[in-house]
């Protein structure tokens, strides 16, 4: 699997529909999406629609799945279109597929009711709850739902998490003599004008974690992410810090020599660069060890409901979730498919090593941090 574009790039201007199909109201899902009598924009399950079956057979009268912000070489998402589209004949139209968390919900309460609405969502989690919070997301449970941790998903499914991974430090190893392996290292001079993050903390899940993990690293909580906004600022002050975002373009020119990111991103350059010359290593950071994972939630008004919520069965299924692992993700149902013996071993066996388990921050605290960045973000980093 190899990495070429970055989901979390930063947008100044409002969402560019240039490739967007002309808004039109939407009329065809209630003839479409219906089963027995039964409507797929209202179930919670696919045992209320009338099964898997009934589901996919609504679904390809549909045709069409509508997604936004999905680049395929993200978390495997090029193998995951692929295998959704040869399993059931759908097609699968991916709009912005650079585009950030926020760009996706803006994308939904823009164009509510129109045809070309995003029918399903791939989120940072502070970003699904609050979609959730505001009445945007509709409430479905996967096959799998209970195998997913209780604080990895939401109680009734408005989102559940899918896959995930660990703030980590990619570095060209033949344009840096000495990766880091910490935050603190990052404050060292040696690094002027070399670190950069994979987009902005206010619309991006990645450098949202990224500003976690700094806090950790410095005497922060899950309560407390004051102390990240400060090693950011004091990084900005040292020269070190660079504010663009990172990009596998920006890496093989040599402009973001280390890019603070998720482990499953880095760990795809390497894989990715390693033909054409470049050295790229990957490490989580031994003072700032953050986890975060994905969610994947369905839009409640959306256009094409079957198609979505086949969608999210098939992210979910095992050939799904293997499929994330072998992106070098790790997927939700991780522990439940070792245990059944489902897992993919020799993609797990791939993963970057990490020791102890990872703890998440609450919906709330989650929630407050994001005001923190959204507020002092600007002046921290970028003046």
């Amino acid at each position: 699997m190899t990495v070429s574009l970055s989901r979390t790039a930063v947008f100044t201007g409002v969402l560019a529909l240039a490739a967007v199909p002309a808004l039109t109201s939407c009329s065809s899902a209630s003839d479409e999406s219906t089963g027995g009598g039964k409507s797929a924009a209202t179930a919670t399950t696919a045992q209320a629609f009338g099964g898997i079956g009934a589901l996919a057979d609504a679904a390809k009268k549909e045709g069409t799945l509508h997604a936004i912000a999905l680049p395929r070489d993200w978390a495997n998402y090029g193998a995951l279109i692929d295998g959704f589209k040869k399993k059931y004949g759908i097609k699968v139209e991916v709009e912005n597929p650079t585009g950030a968390s926020q760009d996706e919900i803006s994308a939904v309460t823009s164009r509510k009711g129109k045809d070309n609405a995003p029918d399903v969502l791939d989120l940072g989690s502070s970003f699904a709850q609050s979609a959730a919070q505001e009445g945007l997301l509709a409430p479905y449970m996967v096959t799998g739902f209970a195998d997913i941790p209780d604080v990895q998903r939401d109680s009734i499914g408005r989102w559940a998490n899918d896959y995930g991974g660990y703030i980590s430090f990619g570095c060209d190893a033949k344009r840096v003599q000495t990766c880091p392996t910490s935050f603190k290292d990052l404050l060292k001079p040696q690094y002027k004008g070399q670190i950069a993050l994979n987009g902005d903390p206010t619309k991006s899940g990645s450098a949202f974690g990224a500003v976690y993990a700094a806090a950790l690293a410095n005497g922060g909580s899950f309560d407390d992410i004051q102390p990240g906004m400060d090693f950011f600022a004091k990084l900005k002050k040292s020269g070190n810090y660079l504010p663009i975002a990172s990009t596998p373009a920006t890496i093989e020119r040599g402009r973001t020599p280390i890019s603070i990111d998720w482990d499953y991103l880095n760990a795809g350059y390497t894989d990715e660069f390693k033909s054409k010359g470049l050295d790229w290593t990957v490490a989580v950071p031994s003072d700032g060890k953050f986890s975060q994972y994905y969610s994947q939630a369905i839009n409640k008004d959306a256009p094409h409901p079957a198609a979505a919520r086949l969608w999210m069965e098939y992210l979910y299924s095992t050939e799904g979730q293997n499929l994330r692992l072998k992106g070098y993700a790790r997927p939700a149902l991780m522990n439940a498919m070792k245990k059944a013996g489902t897992l993919d071993k020799a993609a797990a066996a791939k993963l970057p090593k990490v020791s102890g388990t990872p703890s998440f921050p609450t919906e709330t605290q989650q929630s407050d941090a994001k005001v923190v960045i959204s507020q002092s973000w600007g002046s921290a980093a970028t003046n």
